[in-house]
């Protein structure tokens, strides 16, 4: 992967000696700009001048490293038309790479007076010091350490919050629990490689803001999908105040020498600033319209149920976007990106999904970004939004139908054709322009309930977020097994622990690239909250009393890396792989009698589904969600002799209770709700 260091040019400000130049942009009807030092002795104000490009320039001396900064813009007030320019706020750079502070009085940080932003005068109550600010930085070489470079049919996620993985993690410092420092403690680097993944997927690490509604309740949005700084680490996640920049660099380099990789969960579709009614903290008071998609009368078109929606036609959003991941992947060292709500991305002005809108194009064509990984989460907060399979040949997607279709088979629910889809890599969602790779599949993800939570409530319980429970989706399709929530009956917990194997090894052993989310390692539960964005709390913070499924993932994942069937470059087509005349196919789909499903099998209602994946040797998958036993034949047909256990869901690590060798054409009794895997013994 190439690591040339790519200049982003003049935008934002680059300090040169004492001398801090900047290059902003503002609206066409701004008068004024002035870049802002604050000090001992008051506020220094540089005027800056318009250039022909539109963007304001200039320079002040005596600048130091770690000096704050921030901008104030001069112009009209008409928020019908999406002007809101007032001097009197405060404004950060939008390529700003370091921040401090936060809100502290929401009616100083808004631009409007009043309670109307549409037909309100302009605030005149100064904001510096109740709102967040640049600080200035010195700049830095690229990040020049190998990579792990894994390749794609060999990667396995975990998707984790930097704070929550290690706030309660025993062996790691108290003082490095929740931060960059502490995610690359060898204890936690132990636990990673040890489970078998490669990739570290992290919620949100640029500096965000908290939105106007948890502020009146005293809340902070623990996940961060409230962007403040697009170029800036989140600076609460440094162990040392003000050396985030230089701990996240750390990390980075830790894990990669540790063989893993870490990939960045970024929020280019909406920012901090909320609706109209909301902070002016940067964007808005810069340039509304040149940033945000609007309507008409000057409010903002809400694709992402945020308040906002940042316009992916703007040349202003299209160069932040690609300069900070240019950023994160030369200076900060990053391995790639999975983008938040990524179909507004390509809805330029709010309007239709097109795959190859201009800001999708210039990321997916630019000589940096192109060598690293990218992630769609393919949906926003609308209908149209919802693009699963849509994206181009660049992309991998967040697979929500894998989801929704494994745990729909583990609860008895929908046709065997949608679990044989899935388990086959969703070839009728990415075939075939792209590979099974392009599908992270997944069945529990930080938006949603746990693994221990999705086997345990049929029901969200989210009234500790303060919304009287109207957060969170209703359509969880799980399932308590007889008792909502926490019980003491051992045979409920027995069957919810050999559930939570069953959807484990569906996920890892499935076509597609598997993503485990961080904590459901750990038995972690949230206690029913299917939402918990702003519990920075125990909720949250992964326990590490439990490590009952870590010798299960680790198992599975073994498996996954012996059999190289399991990490295809291509689909499975039903026939042999190389030779046409072989009797094996690459993939056969099985009744327990033995006999090959035909066309009206994959549309049935069963239960039961036996899968045997030509590898070498061969494997036997065998999933079965029913609530009574059943006998499976084990297959004969294809040359196989014998059988032998490999996995077993039905034990705590997956370790079978028996090894020997299971004869061929002779019938194996299957408990009720497991999965088995059982490797081929040639003839």
């Amino acid at each position: 992967m190439s690591t040339t260091p790519i200049d982003v040019g003049e935008r934002g400000t680059h300090l040169e000696g004492d001398v801090l130049r900047a290059c902003v942009p503002a609206g066409p009807t701004v008068e004024a700009v002035e870049l802002c030092l604050p000090g001992p002795g008051g506020e220094r104000r540089v005027e800056l001048g318009r250039s022909g490009d539109g963007w304001w320039r200039g320079s002040a001396d005596g600048v130091a490293p770690g000096d704050p900064y921030g901008l104030r813009v001069h112009g009209p007030w008409e928020p019908g038309r999406g002007v809101r320019t007032n001097p009197a706020k405060f404004l950060v750079d939008p390529w700003t790479r370091r921040v401090e502070g936060s809100v502290t009085s929401l009616a100083a940080a808004r631009a409007f007076d009043g309670t109307d932003p549409f037909s309100a005068r302009p605030d005149h109550h100064d904001s510096a010091g109740s709102v967040p600010h640049g600080i200035v930085t010195v700049p830095l070489e690229p990040m020049t350490g190998a990579r792990p470079g894994v390749p794609w049919p060999d990667t396995v996620i975990y998707e984790t919050h930097v704070r929550d993985l290690t706030m309660r993690h025993p062996d790691v410092p108290e003082h490095l629990r929740g931060t960059y420092a502490g995610l690359g403690h060898p204890a936690v680097i132990d636990h990673l490689v040890g489970l078998g993944v490669t990739t570290l997927e992290l919620l949100p690490v640029f500096a965000h803001a908290d939105e106007p509604s948890l502020l009146s309740r005293g809340r902070t949005n623990h996940w961060g999908y409230s962007t403040l700084a697009y170029l800036a680490p989140q600076p609460r996640y440094a162990s040392t105040p003000g050396r985030e920049v230089e701990e996240f660099r750390a990390m980075v380099a830790t894990l990669h020498a540790a063989g893993l990789e870490v990939v960045l969960d970024v929020v280019f579709n909406h920012t901090c600033e909320g609706g109209a009614d909301g902070p002016s903290l940067s964007w808005r008071g810069l340039d509304a319209a040149g940033w945000y998609a609007l309507d008409a009368r000057g409010r903002d078109v809400d694709l992402t149920g945020c308040g906002n929606t940042l316009d992916a036609a703007s040349p202003l959003v299209r160069s932040l976007v690609v300069d900070s991941l240019r950023h994160w992947v030369t200076t900060m060292g990053v391995d790639g990106f999975r983008f938040d709500l990524a179909s507004t991305l390509g809805r330029p002005r709010g309007g239709g999904f097109d795959p190859s809108a201009p800001l999708l194009t210039d990321i997916t064509s630019d000589p940096v970004l192109s060598t690293v990984k990218l992630i769609a989460e393919p949906w926003d907060a609308t209908g149209e939004g919802y693009q699963v399979g849509g994206f181009g040949p660049a992309w991998a997607e967040w697979n929500g139908r894998f989801r929704d279709d494994v745990r729909d088979f583990w609860r008895g629910h929908g046709p065997l054709s949608a679990i044989v889809t899935r388990i086959a890599g969703s070839s009728d969602l990415y075939w075939p322009a792209r590979t099974p790779a392009a599908s992270v599949n997944f069945v529990t993800a930080h938006d949603g309930f746990t693994l221990a939570d999705l086997v345990s409530y049929e029901h969200k319980h989210n009234e500790a977020n303060g919304e009287q429970g109207r957060d969170g989706t209703d359509d969880n399709r799980s399932a308590n097994h007889g008792v909502e929530g926490p019980t003491s009956d051992p045979a409920i917990l027995a069957l919810r622990d050999r559930q939570a194997r069953n959807l484990l090894t569906t996920l890892l052993l499935s076509a597609g690239t598997p993503m485990l989310l961080g904590g459901d390692d750990l038995g972690h539960t949230q206690h029913g909250n299917n939402n918990a964005y702003c519990a920075d709390d125990e909720t949250s913070w992964r326990a590490w009393d439990s490590s009952e499924l870590v010798d299960f993932i680790a198992r599975a994942l073994s498996l996954r890396r012996a059999t190289p069937a399991l990490r295809r470059t291509d689909f499975f087509y039903g026939r042999a792989d190389t030779d046409p005349d072989d009797a094996a196919p690459d993939i056969a789909w099985l009744h327990p009698d033995g006999r090959e499903f035909t066309e009206p099998d994959f549309h049935a209602h069963g239960r039961t589904l036996v899968v045997r994946v030509d590898a070498a040797p061969s494997l036997l998958l065998v999933l079965h969600s029913g609530d009574a036993p059943v006998d499976v034949l084990l297959p004969a047909a294809f040359g196989d002799a014998a059988w032998t256990p490999v996995l077993d869901a039905g034990t705590p690590g997956g370790a079978p209770e028996t090894t020997d060798p299971l004869p061929a054409g002779e019938p194996l009794a299957v408990p009720a709700h497991t999965a088995l895997v059982l490797r081929a013994v040639p003839s």
